[in-house]
């Protein structure tokens, strides 16, 4: 009896071992996951930004004749700004 005891214990260690050691590798994978995902936000934002200036630019270089298409695209970006401003400002 104490020896199933003693079995079972043994048992119960190695499983616990295992998994702490699943446990760590998970969490390391985790880590990794998080540091490509910032990664991947910060090249999203830079793309973001690089059509953003793109679009503004095109609004400056439109013909004299599409005058409102042009306004009506800063109005967007102004738009978008102040909503950008406004989510870091809370």
């Amino acid at each position: 009896m104490l020896e199933d005891i003693q079995k079972n214990f043994e048992r119960v260690i190695a499983l616990y071992e295992g998994e702490r050691e699943a446990n760590a590798g998970l969490r390391a994978k985790l880590a990794a996951s998080e540091s490509s995902n910032d990664t991947y936000r910060k090249q999203i934002a830079e793309l973001e930004r690089q059509v953003e200036n793109l679009k503004l630019a095109e609004a400056f270089l439109t013909p004299t004749g599409s005058s409102d298409s042009a306004k009506e695209r800063i109005d967007k970006l102004i738009k978008e700004i102040n909503k950008c401003i406004s989510l870091l400002e809370k």
